[in-house]
């Protein structure tokens, strides 16, 4: 029996590679509309970011996410980031 393989996508702020469920991706559609992607199925140019608060500042201090979907990345989706982060650890305990 063939075992799946893992898909595998590296975090835009700390560069680390991770199983692509353990990242959230932001994602930016051909209108150039940029949002959270949390199924990572919608169209367009993605970023994944680690779900964690280093990498979200890191993002933000050095714009790799703007880098990384070639467009400016506004307070809200920080905002955004942040509040599923939240949700997130709030899930784990």
């Amino acid at each position: 029996m063939k075992k799946k393989k893992i898909p595998m996508r590296k975090c835009v702020a700390c560069q680390e590679m991770k199983p692509k469920k353990e990242l959230i991706r932001i994602v930016r559609t051909p209108e150039m509309e940029v949002s959270i992607d949390l199924t990572g199925k919608k169209s367009g140019r993605g970023a994944y970011l680690c779900l964690k608060d280093e990498c979200i500042y890191l993002a933000k201090k050095r714009k790799s996410l703007e880098k990384a979907l070639e467009v400016k990345i506004g307070e809200e989706i920080y905002q955004k980031l942040q509040l599923e982060l939240d949700q997130h650890n709030e899930k784990i305990q």
